[in-house]
């Protein structure tokens, strides 16, 4: 009896080794100051469906945690998958040496062609989105446009007089919060569709010190555009200590009519006061000159990375595959609501915000393009003092781009680039 227990007792053994051996398991490391939830759905469900569990690590964020990324891909102990940076940043980590090229692969043919560029080093393509993409836009709020009789502009003239038609009724008609620096740049940086409909070699010419902000006459315009903001007094008075936060709370009630801001803030705007709240926010992109080429610049996700030195490539590209996949992103979405399309074909958003909504137009119609930061690898690092100083008319727009380029410029013989 006793050798029948222990003979038992070792056929359970086997099989339970044997079930531990054929675990399929994928690591991802993400920095901790992002939010995870939605790849974490989408991992449950790949996990469900497909048996190939998430094992999610976290490492720290900004510039500390870009260090540990490289320390970690030097070493060869990055996780099979690393969330990163899409855009300027790629190029610092040398992907051609760590990262799967996934230039023609399948596993990249449904994505976007408009992300290629941003996960691309040398012509090579090393990324997939990891989420959704999201964009520079003006806020403003619905209620007070139907007010006042205002309707969406196509051009800056007709934005400049629904901004002196607010005024008019003693609105603030453009809020600024500059007591979070960053929020200074959305004018500038949201103009780059017009910026490169104006000329489309900007980025590369840019890379190449061959073109200068303070020099292109499109360039200059998105300069002169915070410039009249500031000269026609449209700004709230406390512009300089503003925050963030007290912005999006004049924009929900009214007070404010128009915030200059990236689309993430409408998952603030929802958290904060709710789905009525955010239903009345409407998004539009900056206009430029043209009414019928009314663009929005986008802001394009993150990327995930394959470790092509990892003992498990083949099984986090099949991950990846699932990920992207139209029930990928339904997981993914259901987890954490969308603040822009995604950038693979064929998703078709369906519980998003309205103001995600009057997005979609559009991306149908072609009218969008990556901001500059994820097409040249060049960016002033004072860019939101820079801004500041504009839109507080410490400085000229002449002068303020003139500035842009010299920081650019710093920055440009810094990362030892071709030209400069």
């Amino acid at each position: 009896m006793k050798k029948l227990f222990a003979l038992l007792l070792l056929v359970c053994m086997c099989f339970s080794f044997s079930a531990v051996a054929e675990e399929k398991v994928v690591t991802l490391m993400i920095d901790n100051a992002t939010s995870y939830a939605g790849i974490e759905a989408a991992g449950k469900w790949i996990e469900e469906t497909y048996g190939i569990r998430l094992e999610i690590q976290f490492r720290p964020g900004g510039a500390e945690g870009e260090n540990y990324v490289r320390t970690l891909l030097a070493a060869g102990e990055m996780a099979d998958l690393c969330y990163f940076n899409a855009g300027a940043l790629l190029a610092t980590i040398n992907p051609a040496e760590f990262f799967v090229d996934l230039t023609g692969d399948e596993l990249i043919a449904n994505v976007s062609e408009s992300y290629y560029p941003c996960v691309s080093v040398d012509g090579k393509i090393y990324g997939i989105p990891a989420g959704s993409s999201f964009c520079g836009s003006w806020l403003y709020n619905k209620a007070v446009y139907a007010e006042l009789g205002l309707e969406v502009p196509h051009t800056w003239a007709d934005l400049m007089e629904n901004c002196q038609k607010a005024k008019d009724a003693g609105k603030t008609a453009v809020i600024a919060s500059f007591g979070d620096d960053w929020t200074s740049q959305l004018i500038l940086l949201a103009d780059y569709y017009n910026l490169e409909a104006g000329n489309p070699n900007f980025a590369a010419d840019f890379d190449a010190n061959k073109a200068k902000y303070a020099t292109d006459p499109y360039g200059l315009k998105s300069f002169q555009k915070m410039e009249e903001v500031y000269q026609k007094g449209f700004m709230n008075a406390d512009y300089n200590t503003n925050t963030y936060d007290y912005a999006l709370e004049m924009l929900v009630n009214g007070d404010g009519v128009h915030y200059p801001m990236l689309t993430n803030a409408l998952t603030n705007i929802y958290t904060a006061y709710g789905q009525e709240a955010v239903d009345n926010i409407g998004v539009f992109g900056q206009p430029g000159d043209d009414p019928d080429n009314h663009g929005i610049t986008v802001w394009m996700p993150n990327a995930i990375y394959i470790f092509k030195n990892g003992a498990n490539v083949d099984l986090a590209k099949e991950w990846c595959g699932y990920f992207l996949s139209p029930e990928g992103i339904e997981a993914y979405a259901a987890a954490s609501k969308p603040e822009g399309p995604f950038v693979v074909k064929g998703v078709e958003l369906t519980d998003v915000y309205a103001g995600v909504q009057e997005m979609m137009p559009y991306f149908d119609e072609g009218k969008t393009t990556a901001a500059l930061e994820f097409v040249s690898s060049v960016k002033g690092p004072n860019s939101p003092q820079i801004c500041i100083e504009c839109l507080s008319g410490l400085r000229s727009a002449e002068e303020a781009a003139a500035e842009y380029d010299a920081d650019a410029e710093k920055q440009a013989k810094q990362l030892g680039l071709a030209g400069w």
